[in-house]
């Protein structure tokens, strides 16, 4: 057993079960540019050895998930994958949901983007495909795998998301009515957008995978420090924010850790007896 502590620290008197399944976002709460934190991973290791499922919860694609991610669940210490903020979810026997866009979804989210002027990418399975390139994404396609530039990519493949990337951190497409078309804007970044159907999130993916194992949301913990995060975190019993995340996420974490490099994970796993 281990006690529920709120964002204050103080804790409560309800004590709740060991996690069944433990949730993680990648980048900024297991991972930093991509690569995780050594102590993060030996600690996914440690906990393969107990009866909790590890499952991965992200906003990337599953075509720019980060090598030593899928070294984990290839080696089994990492059960399953969430990814495209619950669009698709796998495991080492295949897909377990996904959520391909429409061709009514996809047509009006190129509208929208070609009427602010903005480079974006649709997300599939195997591709991240741009609908041009800059100085920036130049580089970035350079060094990526499976990232192309092919503007009508969408049109002849199953895409899950849209991504934007915003000229300033000022005009981020605040003027734009994304409801009125069932679809939603979620910041990953001060630049940076997933456009996605209003539907859409990482805690649908989580009640996918839940079904899956046969497993209430309830019995679950997750880690995470962005607002793609959000929903997630409403969701599970259990939802524990980074030292360095969304303000907006601090407030919804039943607690609020410390960063990678403060072994945040490793705290709150040491402190409600889940790892030595």
């Amino acid at each position: 057993m281990f006690t529920e502590y709120k964002a204050s620290g103080a804790p409560t008197s309800a004590p709740i079960p060991t996690p069944k399944i433990i949730f993680f976002d990648i980048d900024d709460t297991l991972s930093r540019a991509g690569i995780i934190a050594e102590h993060n991973q030996a600690t996914l290791e440690a906990l393969a050895n107990t009866d909790i499922k590890l499952v991965i919860s992200t906003g990337r694609s599953k075509a720019i998930l980060p090598p030593d991610i899928l070294a984990l669940l290839e080696a089994d210490v990492l059960d399953a994958i969430i990814c495209m903020n619950g669009q698709y979810s796998f495991d080492k026997d295949g897909v377990i949901s996904d959520y391909p866009l429409t061709d009514t979804q996809t047509a009006k989210i190129v509208e929208l983007c070609q009427a602010c002027d903005l480079i974006h990418k649709f997300d599939s399975a195997t591709h991240i495909a741009w609908s041009g390139e800059n100085e920036r994404l130049r580089d970035f396609n350079a060094r990526t795998p499976n990232s192309i530039v092919d503007p009508l990519f969408y049109q002849s493949n199953e895409v899950y998301q849209c991504s934007v990337f915003f000229k300033n951190q000022i005009d981020k497409m605040q003027n734009v009515d994304f409801a009125s078309d069932d679809l939603k804007l979620v910041h990953w970044h001060n630049t940076g957008a997933d456009i996605l159907p209003i539907d859409a999130s990482k805690a649908r993916g989580i009640l996918d995978v839940c079904a899956y194992y046969g497993v209430d949301a309830e019995d679950c913990m997750a880690f995470g420090d962005g607002m793609n995060d959000l929903e997630m975190f409403d969701l599970v019993g259990f939802a524990v924010a980074m030292g360095d995340a969304q303000p907006a996420l601090i407030e919804r974490a039943d607690f609020v850790t410390g960063t990678i490099e403060e072994r945040g994970i490793q705290s709150v796993l040491e402190r409600l007896d889940i790892i030595a």
